[in-house]
């Protein structure tokens, strides 16, 4: 969640961070005067209960009547005390529900609206013309299917719709992406971790998963716990109740794992192939730095998703997304879209957030203050190194005439050929 003081000392900040998002900025008035109620139900208590210390060394020096009326004060001041302290603990909580509904107050130069209101930064590469090249593209469904690399009918048989089999070809595929993108990750400073997929409900609240999108989350009942979305959650857990050291510069991790999404609310979109499925594999990296550090770590990780994106010879991309399109956790985020020749547009791919003190926040990961006052919360940031959908990206962009598909050559080595052809 945001910073208290900044909502005290700048609500007008927090405000227009919620009017970019297009959510309800009243939230910020409401939670201001819930940190008043709380503030003053605490001033109060603080005061009584110091009387009532006061009060309880009178008795232990009087005698008599004194003594008798003095307990009697003493019993109606206790009551009075547990009283302020359960309004104080009522208001407290009421304070941090109203909190919470507040998104992350998000960095200057984020624009503001929905979906189609990012900002483009840079288109790199031209799309094919294919119709110079004499052929009409196939999707990636089409092409996969004769090269024997995705079984979606299988899948659906097994698992039910948005499920399938990567096989052959289509499984080494993916299989040397992931470990390119892993290879990629370690040689900048990343260190890897094997983490788990499932999670207890605190950490899954504490990154941010279960505010607006709750319902695009597993949930085991029986067990109260939850299956990921992105192995973000369990990197952010990682360090929580932690007092880590970052005098000598960011801890930077990465994880590749499986992740699961419900899709809630995404009936009839992107029904074909394997853009939009319940379960897949990605590569993310994931760092916690200094707060006045953030900007530049989250330049570096949209640094690294570039240089993976140019080595599959794709065109992509790079959008500023508009605060409304951005998950709560967000101060600022990057995509990465690649072309789609097939639907002559371009497709996500990769995002990198900066999340400044909000995840951290709610899960107590917190550094020395470098001044050594004490300790101060840290900042985390996410990015996208692959998934399984770059394969639809690279099957449209890399085939030819005769639906076959040119390997990348960065992915040659691990694939051992260059070039797949159909069965």
């Amino acid at each position: 969640m945001i910073d208290l003081r900044l909502l005290r000392e700048e609500p007008e900040r927090v405000r227009a961070s919620q009017r970019a998002r297009g959510e309800d900025e009243a939230v910020v008035d409401a939670a201001l005067m819930a940190d008043g109620n709380y503030r003053a139900s605490l001033s109060e208590f603080e005061r009584l209960r110091a009387e009532q210390k006061s009060m309880g060394r009178q008795v232990a020096t009087a005698s008599g009547e004194q003594k008798s009326a003095l307990l009697s004060e003493v019993k109606e001041t206790a009551a009075k005390v547990k009283e302020l302290d359960r309004q104080a603990a009522q208001a407290e909580a009421e304070r941090d529900r109203l909190v919470r509904r507040i998104g992350n107050v998000i960095v200057d130069g984020v624009p503001a609206g929905g979906e189609d209101d990012y900002t483009l930064l840079e288109e790199v590469g031209r799309p094919r013309d294919f119709a110079s090249e004499g052929f009409e593209p196939r999707d990636h469904l089409d092409l996969a299917t004769a090269l024997g690399a995705l079984d979606m009918s299988r899948g659906a048989k097994v698992s039910g719709s948005r499920f399938y089999y990567l096989r052959g070809v289509g499984a080494r595929l993916e299989t040397a992406l992931l470990l390119l993108a892993l290879d990629r990750a370690r040689e900048a400073g990343f260190v890897q971790l094997k983490v788990p997929t499932l999670v207890m409900p605190q950490v899954m609240d504490g990154a941010g998963f279960l505010d607006a999108h709750a319902d695009e989350v597993y949930r085991l009942e029986a067990d109260d716990l939850y299956l990921t979305g992105t192995s973000e959650v369990a990197l952010a857990g990682y360090h929580s109740d932690e007092i880590i050291d970052l005098s000598e510069g960011a801890r930077r991790y990465t994880a590749l794992s499986t992740c699961f999404r419900r899709e809630a609310g995404s009936h009839g979109k992107d029904t074909r192939g394997i853009i939009r499925v319940h379960e897949f594999q990605k590569v993310e990296m994931f760092a916690y730095c200094r707060l006045e550090n953030a900007e530049a770590e989250h330049e570096r990780m949209l640094g690294l998703e570039r240089a993976m994106l140019d080595s599959m010879q794709i065109p992509y991309r790079i959008i500023d997304t508009a605060a409304g399109d951005l998950g709560g956790p967000a101060a600022r985020k990057y995509d990465c879209e690649a072309w789609i020749p097939t639907q002559g547009r371009y497709r996500e791919l990769t995002s990198t957030s900066n999340c400044t003190t909000y995840q951290a926040r709610r899960l107590q990961t917190r550094e020395r203050d470098p001044d050594g006052s004490g300790t101060r919360t840290v900042a985390t940031l996410n990015g996208t190194m692959a998934t399984t959908r770059w394969l639809v990206a690279i099957l449209e962009n890399h085939q030819q005439a005769d639906g076959s598909v040119v390997v990348p050559e960065a992915l040659r080595d691990s694939m051992g050929e260059s070039v797949l052809r159909p069965r």
